[in-house]
């Protein structure tokens, strides 16, 4: 059986003149933001559903009262976790954008407790929600709780966990690239 990555996509890379109608607007956003297409977004634009659901849920996890680093770090947190290497490099690249220290983008890549304690606390939430499908103990929710995060930065934590496994398993699927 081959691997994931060593299996050819069987999935389009759409441009705006090929992909569904209902994916181009998405698409022409991205294209305003980044200022190309990303090959993951040509490739998820053969669901607009997706496309257009995971686009607006980034972008409301992005409105979160979380801190960026602590985004970030769910995010990571999730990418490592199932193995999604164009979203761990895309936000490599904006964790250093954040001026993010090499040892914290380090120790996320490689599973290792963050040097950053409150940031740790966050990684660790994140995956003890992950493990326990959103059931976590009451002593979980307390520590991450006695950092000085709030019940909606759980909640919030959950909506970046949402988006970012939609992201990380349809990017495995349609074998994007960085």
């Amino acid at each position: 059986m081959q691997s994931v990555e060593s299996v050819e996509s069987m999935f389009t890379s759409h441009t705006l003149e090929t992909a569904p109608a209902a994916s181009r607007k998405a698409m022409e956003g991205v294209v305003r933001h980044f200022g190309h297409l990303p090959d993951a977004v040509t490739r998820l634009a053969e669901s607009p559903e997706l496309l257009t659901g995971f686009l607006g849920l980034s972008a409301s996890f992005e409105r979160s009262t979380l801190e960026p680093l602590a985004r970030e770090t769910v995010v990571m947190t999730v990418a490592v976790r199932n193995d999604c290497h164009v979203c761990v490099d895309i936000h490599t690249a904006k964790l250093r954008a954040l001026g993010a220290e090499q040892e914290l983008i380090a120790a996320l890549c490689d599973r290792l407790p963050l040097p950053d304690e409150r940031l740790e606390a966050v990684r660790r939430f994140t995956l003890e929600v992950l493990a326990a499908a959103g059931g976590v103990d009451d002593g979980v929710l307390k520590d991450f709780l006695s950092y000085g995060f709030t019940e909606r930065n759980a909640l919030e934590v959950v909506l970046g966990i949402g988006a970012y496994t939609m992201s990380t398993f349809a990017n495995r699927l349609v074998r994007a690239q960085v």
